[in-house]
C-alpha cells in the first residue's frame, strides 16, 4: 500500500476557520468518492513549534497535510484520471493555494493501539543532508534511527513515510530542488507534556545525535486528524 500526501496552504483570502470548514465539510466528501481509495485522513495544523527538538527547521508554512491510501501506484493513477478527481481538482482551487504532493511508502515502527483513545499527533518533514543519496537516507532512517526512536518513553505510535515521488499543484512532476522532502514522520503521544518529556529523554539524546549525521532539517507540526475514511 502507498500513501499520497498533500502539503496544503490556504488561499490568502480564505481564513483559517473557513479553510478547515471547507476541507472537512465540502472537499472531504468529494475526495472520499475517488475510486480505489482505501483510507483518507485530513491533518489540520494547529501548532508549529519544534517542541524540544534541537535541529534546524525548514521554511515550510502549511495549513494541512492530507493522506490518501491506495493499494498501488496503478490504483492511485487510475483515481487521478477519474471523473471524480476532476471534481476534486475544481474544488481544491477554491480554498487551497500553494500545494506540494508526495507519494510515500510506510514503515510502521510502533503501531497505534486503537484502544488508546484520543492522542496528540505530531508530523515532521525531513530533508536529508547534502551529499547523501536517497538510498543512504533510507538505510539510516529505517535502520538505526527507527530502532532508537522506537525506545522513546510515552510513545504511542510511530510511522515513517519514505518519499518515492513528488509533484507540484495537482499533478505536474516536481524536482527534488522544488520539493526537498525525503520523509514524513508521524508520531502519537497522550499529551504535549509527554512529547516534551520524550524528546528530553536519554533515548532522544541517542536518536537526535544520530539525526545530525543524515538529516539537514526537521520541520514539525502538531495536527488534529479528521478521519474521512478510517
Amino acid at each position: 500500500m502507498i500513501v499520497r500526501m498533500g502539503l496544503l496552504t490556504r488561499r490568502p483570502e480564505v481564513s483559517q476557520a473557513d479553510f478547515r470548514r471547507h476541507w472537512r465539510e465540502v472537499h472531504g466528501p468529494l475526495a472520499a468518492r475517488l475510486p480505489g481509495l482505501r483510507r483518507y485522513h485530513q491533518n489540520h495544523v494547529v501548532d508549529t513549534r519544534q517542541l524540544a527538538i534541537d535541529h534546524a527547521r525548514g521554511s515550510w508554512s502549511i495549513d494541512g497535510i492530507s493522506e490518501l491510501w491506495f493499494d498501488s501506484d496503478e490504483d492511485m493513477n487510475r483515481a487521478l484520471s477519474s471523473e471524480e478527481y476532476m471534481e476534486v481538482a475544481r474544488d481544491h482551487h477554491l480554498f487551497v493555494g500553494q500545494t506540494g504532493l508526495i507519494t510515500a511508502v510506510q514503515n510502521v515502527v510502533v503501531p497505534v493501539d486503537p484502544a488508546a483513545g484520543l492522542l496528540v499527533k505530531r508530523m515532521s518533514i525531513l530533508t536529508r543532508k547534502a551529499g547523501l543519496t536517497p538510498e543512504q537516507f533510507k538505510e539510516e532512517w529505517w535502520g538505526f534511527h527507527a530502532e532508537a526512536v522506537g525506545k522513546f518513553p510515552n510513545l504511542m505510535g510511530y510511522t515513517q513515510n519514505l518519499v518515492t515521488g513528488r509533484s507540484a499543484g495537482l499533478g505536474q512532476p516536481a524536482s527534488y530542488e522544488a520539493l526537498p522532502i525525503d520523509g514524513m514522520v508521524e508520531m502519537w503521544f497522550r499529551s504535549v507534556a509527554d512529547i516534551e518529556a520524550a524528546f528530553r529523554s536519554p533515548a532522544a539524546d541517542v536518536s537526535q545525535t544520530h539525526a545530525l549525521s543524515f538529516i539537514a532539517e526537521i520541520t514539525t507540526f502538531l495536527v488534529e486528524t479528521h478521519e474521512v475514511l478510517p
